[in-house]
């Protein structure tokens, strides 16, 4: 098994962190695992930690990008330098307890590929921050062209064939558990309470958790170019109803303009969303469980795979 750690700025954390990741770990019975640390072109001594951590244990690795390219690129950098046959993706800042993860192994090993923490509470947050998370997570899985899960981040158990699916999939919109929910694999959630940072601030300003939001409605949704469309239709009929009514055109011929030409823009962008989907090179579908015919035994054998297909 695999933890991928993204980390920004995390020196204040990070001894602490990499401590109750250890103790965790070894509590897990018949796991065998490596902690993997990716440094988010992090410019306080988080690098210098974690080179500690990896010549003092042969069970870390470590990934260093040449700049700060955002939390969601961090963890995709992590999935695809994973070996483990689960990955696990946790932040650095103690909100979410290692001492879960023995939990999201025990899930996986009934047979889920996808093991969310959900969850329940949020220490430490205002207010204003657990409103419009609980908000949004509804909006976007109300628009979605799937089920998204809710109430999650990115603090997951993946199963290798999720991960090799994760890793091949390009973009630069990266909304990593939309992509996750989007594929449809068999998923569970575990329940916890989430602490406040152990110490440090939030990496994740306004503009950041504004950008991902966007990423996460982008990606997932075409209901904005719709509504778009439909709405100059619905401006075009019925301001050719009222003209007609009145037997006078004039009066209503700006709405008629400005409905036709709204319903332009939202033909034009079903083009654009069709780019899109072009861009992000994801397959047509994916392939959730495979039965085979052994070819040593004379009477036919399951053999259940998760995989990809295009």
């Amino acid at each position: 098994m695999t933890v991928v750690v993204p980390c920004f700025n995390e020196e204040s954390v990070l001894r602490e962190t990499h401590a109750r990741l250890v103790r965790a770990l070894r509590a897990g019975r018949g796991v065998t695992y490596e902690v993997l640390y990716v440094d988010d072109g992090s410019t306080d001594d988080t690098w210098s930690l974690i080179r500690e951590f990896a010549a003092g244990s042969e069970h870390v690795r470590a990934a260093r990008l040449s700049r700060n390219f955002g939390h969601q690129a961090a963890c995709l950098a992590g999935l695809r330098d994973a070996t483990g046959d689960a990955v696990v993706l946790i932040d650095a800042d103690l909100q979410d307890p290692p001492e879960l993860i023995p939990d999201l192994v025990s899930r996986w090993r009934e047979g889920w590929s996808v093991v969310s923490a959900r969850r329940t509470e949020r220490k430490g947050e205002g207010a204003l921050k657990r409103a419009t998370a609980f908000a949004y997570y509804r909006l976007l899985n109300s628009m979605s062209d799937h089920p998204v899960a809710l109430d999650t981040g990115d603090f997951r158990l993946l199963d290798r064939s999720v991960v090799d699916l994760l890793g091949e999939l390009g973009g630069q919109e990266l909304f990593l558990r939309g992509t996750i929910s989007w594929a449809g694999l068999p998923e569970t959630a575990v329940p916890y309470r989430r602490d406040p940072r152990a110490a440090g601030t939030s990496k994740y300003t306004l503009r950041k958790m504004l950008e991902l939001s966007r990423c996460g409605i982008i990606s997932g949704s075409a209901l904005p170019i719709r509504a778009t469309a439909a709405a100059g239709l619905v401006s075009a009929a019925a301001a050719t109803v009222v003209g007609l009514a009145r037997r006078d055109f004039g009066t209503t011929r700006w709405a008629y303009s400005l409905g036709v030409q709204t319903l332009a823009i939202g033909v034009l962008g079903e083009y654009v969303n069709a780019t899109l989907r072009h861009a992000q090179d994801r397959p047509p579908f994916v392939v959730g469980e495979r039965i085979q015919r052994s070819r040593t035994a004379s009477a036919p054998q399951p053999t259940i795979a998760a995989g990809v297909a295009r």
